[in-house]
């Protein structure tokens, strides 16, 4: 527990200044370029990102749950085809979402809120996509437990971004400066994110990554494409309301509720930064738990990281409620006071999904991602419903009833779901885990030795 909460801490602090630094460089921005200009490069900003998330996978799901039953040099090469697997699909699903936004920009842009005002900055700010490879480096920095790397090592972007934005207020920049802005700095993270992961791997001595054979990959590693492919639709579920809801107030409303819902979005994204590091740090030692058939062990894990982020998540919510207006009087200015009751109704969602945030991370490493999409699959149903009836009655307000009417059902889920698996699990205890040549195959608790 000591060393989870360290790695744990590691990644708060690191993506803590992360997140300040873009909390920040978002409210320069918002401060320079006014709530109708913000509104339109948060159209912009969302809508690449929709477009990213429906179309990319969710490889380091996979990539972790398999990886973490491979354990010493016998599984070099095993290791070294699952990686190339990863990044192969995080390729194609990059390419995709490149072509795939300009085309949908170019042809449908007015029906997601994207008028010709915002258009030129789209196809701009598209670019980032091809640059999206981010599944095989997560995988490879979290199971070699290299959480200090990753934490610390990503800020430079984040940085740059604020110090270029703060630039830009200083000297009255337009709407072009700050979409060139982000665009560039967005795209210095992701490279420097995947050139940290290959430099971790050459530690491991995993080379030529290219060279390793993709034939009988999927045999090898049994549910390796349905998991795979169901992580990608999980995400474009969650992507409908978590990504699309932005251009939902855009279309629905204007690019001014755009942008103020924006600003009360971002708050919360910055919240759920902690279910992000604690599922970074605990996934990979639960999938060796239960790989190890280490229940008890396992079970009290999951619950002390549960009782943490619904404390934290508590906390957080009071303390919005307490200080969200003078915070944001004092930061994004006096125009965007009204995104204040928002940024509350949008923090009892986070924290909602906070305390589901490890029974979620614990179904993936007991295998049942199915059961995970059935339910993120009704939640999203519900979202869409609540959103598109609330919004023209309530403006961008319905769009956070409809988060926490999505994060009732996902957390009620989870934890039902959870609790059958345990009580199927202590009744009819499954099979070890198969790798290899289809035999059964003991694991450590150690950390990837790939060679």
């Amino acid at each position: 527990m000591r060393t989870r909460l360290l790695n744990i801490g590691h990644l708060l602090t690191g993506n803590l200044f992360g997140s300040v630094t873009g909390m920040l460089a978002f409210v320069v921005t918002a401060r320079a370029l006014g709530p109708t200009d913000y509104g339109v490069l948060a159209l912009t900003y969302s809508y690449t990102r929709a477009v990213e998330r429906l179309i990319s996978f969710q490889s380091w799901q996979p990539l972790i749950k398999y990886g973490a039953e491979l354990q010493g040099a016998e599984h070099h090469d095993a290791y070294r085809s699952l990686l190339k697997f990863g990044l192969v699909v995080d390729m194609s699903a990059a390419l995709m979402a490149y072509l795939a936004s300009i085309g949908l920009a170019l042809l449908f842009g007015p029906l997601f809120g994207i008028g010709d005002e915002a258009l030129r900055q789209v196809l701009i700010y598209s670019t980032v996509l091809l640059f999206q490879i981010n599944g095989l480096p997560t995988a490879v920095i979290r199971l070699a437990g290299r959480f200090r790397l990753v934490a610390y090592g990503t800020l430079v972007g984040g940085l740059v971004r604020l110090v270029l934005c703060t630039i830009g207020l200083v000297i009255g920049a337009d709407l072009f400066f700050f979409v060139i802005v982000w665009t560039v700095t967005q795209i210095m993270g992701a490279i420097s994110l995947l050139f940290m992961a290959f430099l971790e791997l050459r530690r491991q001595g995993v080379r030529n990554l290219w060279n390793a054979p993709l034939r009988g990959v999927t045999q090898r590693f049994k549910g390796l494409v349905s998991f795979t492919v169901g992580s990608n639709v999980e995400l474009t579920l969650r992507s409908s309301a978590n990504e699309f809801d932005t251009l939902i107030v855009g279309m629905l409303a204007d690019p001014t509720a755009a942008g103020l819902y924006h600003i009360a979005k971002r708050l919360g994204r910055l919240i759920l930064q902690l279910g992000v590091q604690v599922q970074a740090v605990l996934y990979p030692d639960v999938a060796r738990l239960w790989a190890q058939h280490a229940f008890g062990e396992f079970r009290s894990t999951v619950l002390q990281m549960e009782i943490l982020l619904m404390v934290f998540g508590l906390g957080i919510l009071a303390a919005t409620a307490l200080c969200i207006r003078p915070l944001l009087y004092w930061t994004a200015g006096p125009q965007f006071i009204a995104a204040a009751p928002l940024a509350v109704v949008q923090m009892l969602a986070v924290a909602m999904l906070l305390s589901g945030g490890a029974v979620r991370t614990a179904l993936l490493a007991m295998g049942r991602q199915p059961a995970i999409l059935k339910i993120v699959l009704v939640a999203t149903i519900a979202f869409q419903v609540t959103a598109f009836s609330m919004i023209p009655l309530v403006g961008a307000m319905g769009a956070n009833i409809a988060h926490v009417v999505m994060a009732t059902f996902i957390l009620v889920g989870l934890l039902y779901v959870y609790r059958s698996a345990l009580a199927k699990e202590a009744a009819h205890p499954v099979a070890g885990p198969i790798v290899g040549d289809g035999a059964e195959t003991p694991v450590s608790a150690g950390p990837v030795a790939a060679g």
